[in-house]
């Protein structure tokens, strides 16, 4: 056999040596390139390749059709016959696949099937480090410590299966995160950003937001545990919202276990969850946020199936005008549950057709409020209230009559994002955010700061 090293003549290889009923191969080169720096300093740089390549093998039987999958990583011609026959074993040993559909059919191939893949290098920083460096200078003389990373990815994925599809999708992925301390480390606060390409993001002016909230912090003034009026930032509302979606299974919700679910029987679809006009969607096409525009699923679970590997995707309202809309489902929960077809999106954006900025709705505070920097080490109390706790971190600031007055303690949190949406009194302007707690996961994130009245901050952390 001659040897194949390009990613489509993997897929094209992969797919000639089955010898299964049906097959879907879906190789995943990467490139990624880094940047470190601590103390107002660079400590590393770096660039990194890597393939990975997911092999689908599905086996038709009396009772139904069986799938086996797998993935191995720096995969050559040479890997790929033991690739494919480890996944026709797995298949020929497992059960009838309960998701098991025909695969995707009559999707027009990418006409970029057969081009290399997209790169990142270096390069991708050659604006963006210098401005780092001037913002390096700031800091040292405005009396603060730089340290953070930046971090940029490009995901070349190529997809093919044994009844034609032959599609590819470019994923860039960058994100930032800055954090600033006092030189004697007793205030931090932190600042991040999601990218595409590091064109859109600019060191002076996250160091000077971080040198502005260091400041709020020169005052410290310690709270109770209690309900605050508290505004959210964008960066805190993706965190909740995320875990919402990834909680909003059709087929959970269907079978009463999970907070869209009705008491009684069947979803709360149609249901009002908020009295703003909130609409919560995805959209493959959405700009600057744009991800794949058909599913990639290299394993089945309650969110997809390798089933539906290629169906093609359009943008899906999760929520509309305040009421729940959609849940997601794949082609097997969808005749499961008599529900619409909607896969998941690997982008979330919440609208709610407000104006202010984060920093007019601060201006605006009548009274007493209190304004997050972002959340962290969330995790789910009560799948069947979606109850979630975590933490505050890196700078809970009090705001009183219009101004920040200082920093307040830390607190643990406790709260639904589905019970917070019915709460909330204002959304801000919506503008693409990184999530601090899921941004090794979920990046493409558009979200407005939402203003609760009653915050549950349910007890006092001591944490930074």
């Amino acid at each position: 056999m001659s040897r194949v090293s390009k990613p489509y003549e993997i897929v094209e290889r992969a797919l000639e040596l089955s010898t299964a009923d049906g097959c879907v191969v879906i190789a995943d080169e990467e490139s990624s390139a880094n940047l470190r720096w601590a103390g107002n300093a660079l400590t590393t740089n770096g660039v990194t390749r890597g393939r990975t390549v997911t092999v689908v093998a599905t086996v038709d039987g009396a009772e139904g059709a069986a799938s086996g999958v797998v993935s191995r990583a720096a995969v050559t011609a040479d890997d790929l016959e033991p690739l494919v026959r480890a996944a026709e074993a797995a298949a020929r040993a497992a059960g009838p696949a309960e998701d098991a559909q025909p695969l995707v059919t009559g999707v027009p191939a990418s006409p970029d099937f057969t081009d290399a893949p997209a790169e990142t290098d270096s390069d991708v920083f050659a604006a963006f480090a210098p401005a780092l460096g001037d913002a390096f200078a700031r800091a040292r003389s405005g009396g603060r410590e730089l340290y953070g990373f930046a971090h940029h990815q490009m995901t070349s994925t190529y997809l093919g299966t044994s009844t034609g599809l032959r599609l590819r999708h470019d994923q860039p992925n960058g994100t930032l995160e800055l954090n600033a301390k006092s030189p004697d480390r007793t205030r931090s606060a932190w600042a991040g950003r999601s990218t595409r390409d590091f064109k859109d993001v600019d060191p002076a002016e996250m160091d000077a937001e971080l040198a502005r909230r260091l400041g709020w912090a020169e005052r410290r003034i310690d709270l109770p545990a209690g309900r605050y009026e508290t505004l959210l930032p964008p960066t805190a509302v993706a965190d909740l919202l995320i875990y919402q979606l990834w909680s909003s299974t059709a087929r959970d919700a269907a079978e009463g276990r999970t907070v869209f679910s009705k008491p009684g029987g069947g979803t709360r679809l149609g249901e009002t969850l908020a009295p703003l006009p909130l609409t919560l969607r995805s959209d493959p096409h959405a700009p600057g946020l744009e991800s794949a525009p058909f599913v990639i699923a290299h394993s089945s679970g309650d969110g997809g199936s390798v089933f539906d590997n290629g169906l093609p995707l359009a943008r899906t309202d999760w929520v509309a005008d305040g009421r729940l809309e959609r849940l997601t489902t794949t082609r097997h929960t969808a005749a499961l549950t008599g529900q619409p077809l909607a896969p998941a999106i690997d982008n979330l954006i919440l609208e709610g057709g407000g104006e202010r900025s984060l920093e007019e709705m601060v201006a605006a505070t009548t009274g007493r409020a209190l304004l997050l920097t972002c959340l962290w080490y969330i995790r789910e109390v009560d799948p069947a209230t979606l109850l979630l706790t975590g933490l505050t971190r890196d700078g809970v600031y009090l705001v009183e009559d219009g101004e920040v007055v200082g920093e307040v303690n830390n607190f643990r949190f406790n709260e639904s994002p589905v019970d917070l949406l019915s709460r909330a009194t204002e959304a801000g302007r919506t503008e693409k955010t990184l999530p601090r707690e899921w941004g090794d996961w979920f990046t493409r994130a558009a979200m407005p700061a939402l203003r609760v009245p009653d915050f549950n901050m349910s007890s006092v952390s001591r944490g930074v």
